[in-house]
């Protein structure tokens, strides 16, 4: 099996392997494979290949690892859409579902968005032709194809030192920009927007050599506090801003243009504003680059803007931006997409050091104002669930009965300080702060460094389930059939049962990438056969993500992220064994199918009486697998009137496909792309054309309240 890979220069101490290619164990084909986000991409051939390495630097966009094979026809395992250019870069052709598209004599440049970002270079004639399940590349007769690809695992290119100073942290944020592949709008692309320079706390002010700030002519001036520079961070590296002291918040660039973020509205919410406004209206302005997409934002405000997007596409940022803030936030408002993150940082010294990974996220940033609240409801919750269904009058019965999962009787509460944080209207949100969040993630920076430090991986995907409790057989056994049920990849599922303390340990130290945990939790730890694990004297985790599926099991997912995982999914108090089968079921489905950890729980919650009880810890943008499209995606299906369904089309953006990439939902109609975040819209389909619609893809539905899945739900069900 001949296996080529590449490396990414990035600056830091120990590189990685970040993309490679090698032939497929029936020799017949290439995969392409991400050893660190875990992603792999098949690319078929009807005869075997014989790879040979090549020079990635011929392609005309960033590669990882490039090799050239002769072959007539590629075949793509999915329907992926395929961009076509010319060989002086213009784009040709974007196809989809149901595509038919010739190509005469010519080198063409053939971009595939798939889970893992390829490139053919190929010369003419060919086709790409597609159906429902897949796309094919027709070259008519052997020819040479160089194929490419690149990693969407980004590492941060430097660490900046600096002291407990916001004057000095003003000027390490001024770097933050360095990591900008471009200053164009095609920035506003996630895969041209390169991960921030680390910062570190230090006696010192250290910059290392061969980092430069970028020039793009805009500076932020801020009071030095950390309140400022925290909420502000997100916007400096979007603009690739130089930051400067000032008595009073404003944007001034050297073409004369001031803008105060000092407002009626506040100084935060004026610096979210200001961001979604850049960012929006880069994406509308990027469409006359290049990637001359149909873009439904752009037509929604287009009339509405006094805007030549054409002639702006070729001005300096500086320019850009003085048009931007020029229209007025009402007229974007209602068209910006969801936002991915809020995330609510305390302005401290030591929360410096998360900065890069919230403008990473392009977050919006908010100085924490929560209010205090006792244990979230959902130990109430908990017991009144336990009161319905194993009472004496209970109305639905357990096979072995109902019970929570808990070794101390019902309704005992956990000491701990509860956080309500404010509402906000972004996808997800993430605390950075004191105290144990309710409706919002428990991020942390060493999550955020767990995440960085991921070691490649070449083998196949580790799922680890443990079931302590014979009496919670029900969920392993619901679970065991769903973990690794996708055959297009490749799945190691290890169960164990009933582990005693020295089991479980080494359980935990053996590399995996999920462990789904079924059985009891207290106090004193995970309850093994023999006694208790407390995971606060490991020193070392081998899992990246897990659900701890068991009563308080907060305290112990904490320090399993402290040991070395990178998120989890865990529980603030006791929960029903009926409740927590149901929503373990769920979440190893959507996990399963590659949504991000905070996504997947945010889908479960909303269908599970205690879906409160649970929430995230670590970096809840994580994905324990690749999507089998191109994003996470979700439905909620509505009837309107006989034959007439709604569909509200969902997209859940991840680490690797964060804020500004396209999609284009294929349902009966609609030729447009949407910016791929949150609600892109709500589509009328006839009963016929919903089925057409659930048959492509196997993903979560929601109707009348409930969670299904495609695969498994007819139109009449709804």
């Amino acid at each position: 099996m001949d296996q080529f890979g590449g490396r990414t220069e990035t600056g830091a101490s120990n590189e990685h392997l970040q993309l490679s290619f090698r032939t497929t164990d029936e020799g017949t084909g290439l995969l392409a494979a991400d050893p660190i986000e875990r992603h792999q991409f098949r690319l078929s051939t009807p005869n075997p290949v014989s790879p040979t390495a090549s020079d990635p630097s011929e392609f005309s966009f960033p590669a990882d690892a490039a090799v050239r094979i002769r072959t007539d026809r590629i075949d793509l395992q999915t329907v992926v859409s395929v961009c076509v250019r010319d060989d002086a870069g213009e784009m040709l052709a974007r196809t989809e579902h149901f595509a038919e598209e010739s190509f005469g004599p010519g080198t063409y440049s053939v971009e595939l968005f798939a889970p893992i970002k390829l490139y053919l270079r190929v010369t003419g004639p060919f086709s790409v032709s597609s159906d429902a399940d897949r796309t094919t590349i027709d070259f008519g007769e052997e020819t040479a194809v160089l194929v490419g690809g690149r990693s969407n695992h980004e590492r941060p290119a430097a660490t900046i030192t600096t002291p407990d100073d916001p004057r000095a942290v003003m000027d390490a944020m001024s770097y933050l920009g360095s990591a900008l592949k471009t200053t164009t709008v095609e920035r506003s692309y996630p895969t041209l927007r390169g991960h921030p320079p680390l910062i570190e706390r230090g006696d010192r002010f250290e910059v290392p050599d061969g980092l430069e700030a970028p020039d793009t002519g805009v500076t932020v001036e801020l009071p030095a506090e950390y309140s400022y520079l925290y909420v502000a961070a997100p916007l400096v590296y979007y603009l690739g801003a130089t930051v400067k002291e000032g008595q009073t918040p404003r944007i001034v660039t050297d073409e004369g243009f001031v803008y105060d973020l000092d407002t009626p509205a506040g100084f935060e919410v004026e610096v979210e504003r200001v961001l979604k406004r850049a960012f929006f209206l880069d994406c509308l302005t990027r469409t006359e680059g290049y990637y001359e997409v149909d873009l439904h934002e752009r037509r929604a405000v287009e009339d509405e803007l006094d805007v030549e997007f054409a002639e702006l596409y070729d001005r300096s940022l500086p320019a850009q931006l003085e048009t931007y803030l020029g229209v007025s936030h009402g007229v974007v408002a209602d068209h910006v997409p969801e936002w991915k993150l809020t995330a609510h940082i305390a302005p401290t010294a030591e929360n410096v050091e998360v900065v890069p990974f919230a403008a990473n996220d392009l977050a919006v940033v908010r100085t924490p104002r929560s209010t205090p609240t006792t244990s979230p409801a959902a130990q109430a919750s908990a017991v009144d669930e336990f009161l319905r269904t194993a009472g004496p009058t209970g109305g639905r019965a357990s096979p072995v009965g109902d019970f929570t999962r808990s070794a101390t009787p019902p309704g005992a509460a956990p000491d701990r300080e509860y956080v309500r944080p404010e509402r906000t209207d972004s996808i997800e949100q993430a605390w950075i702060g004191e105290g144990t969040p309710v409706g919002a993630s428990k991020a942390s920076l060493q999550a955020y460094r767990n995440r960085l430090d991921r070691e490649p991986n070449e083998g196949d995907i580790g799922i680890t389930v443990v079931c302590n409790d014979p009496k919670m057989a029900e969920e392993r056994d619901v679970v065991e059939g769903v973990y690794g049920s996708r055959e297009e990849l490749p799945f190691d599922v290890r169960m164990h049962y009933d582990l005693s303390v020295a089991e479980l340990r080494d359980v935990l130290a053996a590399d995996t990438e999920f462990l789904h945990y079924i059985g009891h939790i207290d106090d004193g730890g995970f309850q093994c056969a023999d006694g208790a694990l407390d995971v606060s004297a490991v020193d070392d985790v081998g899992t990246d993500a897990f659900l701890l599926n068991a009563c308080q099991s907060y305290e112990q997912g904490t320090h399993l992220v402290d040991a070395g995982a990178i998120a989890g999914i865990v529980t603030l108090n006791d929960v029903v064994n009926g409740g927590a089968v149901k929503i373990g079921q769920n979440l190893c489905r959507l996990l399963n199918s590659g949504f991000p950890v905070r996504s997947a729980l945010e889908i479960a919650r909303d269908d599970s009486v205690i879906g409160n009880d649970y929430i995230v810890v670590g970096d809840g943008s994580f994905s324990v697998t690749q999507v089998q499209a191109a994003f996470p995606n979700s439905c909620t299906i509505t009837r309107r009137a006989e034959n007439r369904v709604a569909v509200d089309y969902r997209i859940y953006p991840g680490s690797a496909n964060g804020m500004g990439a396209l999609v284009k939902p294929f349902l009966p109609g609609n030729e447009q792309h949407y910016i791929a975040s949150g609600s892109v819209d709500v589509f009328e389909l006839t009963e016929s054309e919903l089925a057409e619609f659930l048959s492509l893809e196997n993903v979560p539905i929601i109707s009348d309240g409930g969670l299904r899945w495609s695969s498994t739900t007819s139109v009449e069900d709804i």
